[in-house]
């Protein structure tokens, strides 16, 4: 990166906005199309190691193959000095995490229509052979509109591709893991599903359905645990809905969706009227292998009983059906520490787990305070460094509630990592953008501004108006606005200052010759001079006859304001030309 950090001579970086296991994502601005951009770059320390250079390949591959309203599109890959980096569209909006947080429990509506999107994404990434292995809420950006587009195939395999096991493995959220996953089977479309059927049951709950403090305890729920039924946390889902969060979370592949594209038809006619109250759809659980079967002992027959008695006084001298029972009990509990075994090197060679425990995940933070993330981070061996708090306005976050975290909450991090995070000044309103309006209604708009509780927003707001000559605006449109620039948070009743620039209205200097003037060659010699003009006809009814035999009528007899002064051409005044 140059001084000016611009990178490949192309790509101008603005802030970073955010951070990830492997890479820096920045906001930047194409210098030769003009538009913005988010670029990520993979982490320096990672530039030399092939796996994850790997990975940041794939993610590129995968974008770039894809074109769909709801996925955000790559415009370009590169290697920078060093830096591999991908670039591409910059979406502004919030995470699909953040709106459930904020709202909680969504409309079934508005849910429906998200996962429609969604899963409209998820097919035609099916349809080109990638599977994503990582949607949840948090790669999901909802944009103002309602529309939402998915974001990070950074972990997204193609089919035929390598796949990356062992410690290299990479998997999504553990929270959104599908049952075969967390066993360590291969990803396939039915585990995409999985996770769509988890996120829409986090919208309509407001909460994910498997929670626990480590990650292996959230995996072992998703492959024994039932999925909790939406109906019971929130009433209002109807049955079709709640239908279609328990086939696409099903337990069993074979259960679920045949694809992404079955499960968008499905939802397209889920809120129709005659499919509300559809009977429920229940699929089995988790399989539960046989208890073992507890055998009694045999018992020696009659013609024999000297022999058995022989039998037991030297092999056992525990009552009769002891010796069995304890050989049950012992049989069972080595088939548990086999099964626990297995379950134990699953998780940890699909890095579900971590042996050694050197490293930990870090846990959610955003909507805590501060107090509430350090006690948090204490259980996990982690630090939170206060004095680097960042502190900006929101839109929908109250003042003093964690709204991101770095590393990002999910990341892999040594134990005794600092963390630091951006805690909400307050709710802020988004700055009008002015320019275009007249600046008597940019005035009014100012003066007018109120926030969602309808109180006053700019009372302590310095106003500067400034008129500037401009050859190519219509006079009195605003042509400029300086210190609070156009879509920025501002914080309700906050002193601050905004300066409007506008195109200057003309200014003349009234006539001499106007008087005497026929009225009608008045007007348009002032008109001609870009002037509004009225004309007004003076009362003659007082007059005596002789008056109105002497009066020069159909001429100007006075003008408002006088000949000779300066006048400005504004977009509510004139000048008036009195005549009888």
């Amino acid at each position: 990166m140059s001084k000016k950090n611009v990178i490949a001579n192309r790509y101008e970086v603005i802030q970073h906005i955010g951070q990830g296991g492997m890479a820096d994502v920045f906001r930047a601005v194409d210098t030769i199309l003009n538009r913005e951009v988010a670029i990520k770059i993979l982490r320096s320390d990672l530039s030399t190691d092939a796996v994850s250079i790997l990975r940041f390949e794939r993610e590129a591959q995968a974008a770039t193959a894809l074109a769909h309203p709801n996925i955000v599109e790559v415009y370009d890959v590169g290697d920078y000095k060093g830096h591999h980096y991908i670039v591409m569209e910059y979406v502004r909006g919030q995470t699909l995490k953040q709106v459930i947080r904020s709202r909680g429990p969504l409309l079934t509506e508005e849910a429906v229509d998200i996962m429609k999107q969604l899963s409209s994404a998820v097919a035609e990434a099916h349809s080109r052979g990638i599977i994503h292995r990582d949607i949840k809420p948090q790669n999901v950006i909802v944009m103002a509109d309602g529309s939402v587009k998915i974001l990070d195939f950074g972990i997204a395999t193609a089919k035929g591709s390598m796949q990356l096991t062992q410690a290299n493995n990479v998997m999504g959220s553990v929270h959104y893991l599908a049952p075969e996953l967390a066993k360590g089977e291969s990803a396939s479309p039915q585990s995409d599903i999985y996770a769509l059927g988890i996120v829409l049951f986090e919208m309509l709950a407001g909460d994910v359905p498997f929670k626990a403090e480590q990650a292996v305890q959230v995996a072992l729920k998703q492959m024994r645990d039932p999925l909790p039924d939406i109906r019971e946390i929130n009433p209002m889902v109807p049955q079709s809905v709640a239908n279609i969060i328990n086939r696409a979370a099903a337990k069993n592949p074979q259960d679920r969706y045949r694809s992404a594209e079955e499960m968008m038809v499905d939802l397209s006619t889920c809120l129709r009227q005659e499919r509300l109250n559809e009977p429920a759809l229940v699929f089995a659980g988790p399989e539960k292998k046989p208890k073992p079967v507890q055998q009694e002992p045999e018992k020696a027959r009659p013609d024999n009983k000297a022999a058995a008695r022989r039998m037991t006084t030297g092999i056992n001298t525990q009552p009769p059906g002891r010796s069995n029972k304890l050989l049950n009990v012992l049989l069972i509990l080595t088939l548990v520490f086999i099964a626990g075994t297995a379950i134990f090197y699953t998780l940890a060679i699909t890095d579900v787990i971590h042996i050694g425990g050197s490293t930990v995940i870090v846990p959610e933070l955003t909507g805590l305070t501060i107090d509430q993330a350090k006690d948090t981070l204490q259980e996990y061996d982690l630090t939170l460094d206060t004095a680097a708090t960042t502190y900006v306005l929101t839109e929908d976050t109250e003042s003093g509630l964690i709204i991101s975290v770095e590393p990002q909450e999910e990341s892999e991090v040594e134990k005794g990592t600092v963390l630091t995070v951006t805690v909400s000044s307050g709710i802020g309103v988004r700055v009008e953008d002015y320019t275009g309006m007249s600046i008597a209604e940019a005035e009014d708009a100012i003066k007018n501004a109120v926030d969602a509780k309808g109180e006053p927003v700019y009372d302590n707001l310095t106003l500067n108006i400034i008129a500037e000559e401009s050859e190519d605006d219509d006079p009195g449109t605003v042509i400029r606005q300086e210190q609070l620039e156009a879509g920025t948070l501002f914080k309700p009743k906050s002193a601050g200052e905004i300066t409007l620039v506008y195109s200057e209205y003309p200014t003349v200097e009234i006539p001499d010759d106007l008087y005497g003037k026929p009225i009608n060659d008045a007007v348009a010699e002032l008109e001609e001079m870009g002037l509004v003009v009225r004309t007004s006809n003076r009362d003659t009814t007082q007059m005596s006859q002789e008056e109105l035999d002497n009066l020069d009528v159909g001429v100007v007899v006075d003008v408002e304001p006088e000949t000779g002064s300066e006048y400005t051409q504004m977009e509510d005044n004139y000048v008036i030309l009195y005549y009888y």
